[in-house]
């Protein structure tokens, strides 16, 4: 349990957030997730640190009550042929070797407690090393997290801000490819046409109200000539008024004159005529 725990922490440890950002279609669930995760993952590192330690204790304690075996059974060992040394001193030879067999018996216990404290020796060496590194993992991931946390507003901004980007990047590609002159361009040139059908229509309401302009122009002017017309008349009529009263004679005369010639013209004629059938 400690090896594959210690292994989803060093991968987790290893993880590059960008990376994992960059492939999410969700980076905000994304973050979440990972950080669920990191914290899944520190709630069983901390476990298997625990009974990792807790062995480690077990061991330490194993170790401890080995070697005082080994030295109990020692002073034993050497109070036994201490023993049988004073009792072969003593010629109790019998009482001696009695001694002799416990100091035996002793330090066989001795060194089957020495060969289980190295063997416990190497399996402390090896837990201490295990839960340094499981301690080292849990430390990490936990930093890990931390960073995690404070970054993730500012992950979350940045990585929706290049979607944007990127989103706005495609459209204008769209816009390119699809329609070379672009809405705009169209749009624009819609306005054109609605401007110049403006002016056009202005322009067409101009001429016509300066026709009627014109129209107003030309009957002042009639008007004007008739006015002008009258007035010629009565001057005309004035002079002729003045004038009669010199020049009655004159008018006279010619008169007779005239309707003379005319009687005169009228009678040849007339004999003329009647003389033809003679």
């Amino acid at each position: 349990m400690a090896a594959s725990i210690l292994g989803r922490v060093s991968q987790l440890v290893r993880a590059n957030v960008n990376a994992m950002l960059d492939s999410a279609e969700d980076p905000e669930r994304m973050l979440d997730q990972l950080i669920r995760d990191f914290t899944d993952n520190i709630a069983e590192a901390e476990e298997a640190v625990a009974q990792t330690v807790g062995n480690l204790r077990l061991l330490e304690d194993d170790l401890r009550e080995g070697e005082q075996a080994v030295s109990e059974w020692g002073s034993k060992a050497r109070a036994a042929a201490s023993k049988a040394e004073e009792m072969r001193s003593a010629g109790q030879t019998a009482d001696a070797g009695r001694f002799d067999e416990l100091a035996k018996v002793a330090l066989r216990k001795q060194i089957s407690f020495e060969e289980s404290s190295r063997s416990m020796q190497t399996q402390v060496t090896q837990q201490t090393d295990l839960t340094n590194q499981l301690k080292d993992g849990l430390n990490k991931l936990r930093t890990k997290r931390e960073e995690l946390v404070s970054k993730r507003d500012d992950l979350v901004s940045r990585a929706k801000m290049a979607q944007a980007q990127r989103q706005v990047q495609e459209a204008v590609r769209d816009v390119s490819v699809m329609d070379p002159t672009s809405d705009l361009n169209r749009f624009e040139e819609r306005i054109r046409r609605e401007e110049a059908m403006a002016r056009g229509m202005a322009e067409v309401s101009a001429s016509s109200i300066e026709e009627q302009f014109a129209s107003l122009e030309d009957a002042g002017a009639e008007v004007e000539v008739e006015a002008r017309l009258a007035a010629l008349r009565s001057a005309g009529s004035g002079s002729a008024g003045s004038g009669s009263s010199t020049g009655s004679g004159s008018m006279a005369g010619s008169s007779d004159l005239s309707a003379g010639a005319t009687s005169s013209g009228s009678a040849g004629g007339s004999g003329a005529s009647t003389s033809e059938p003679r």
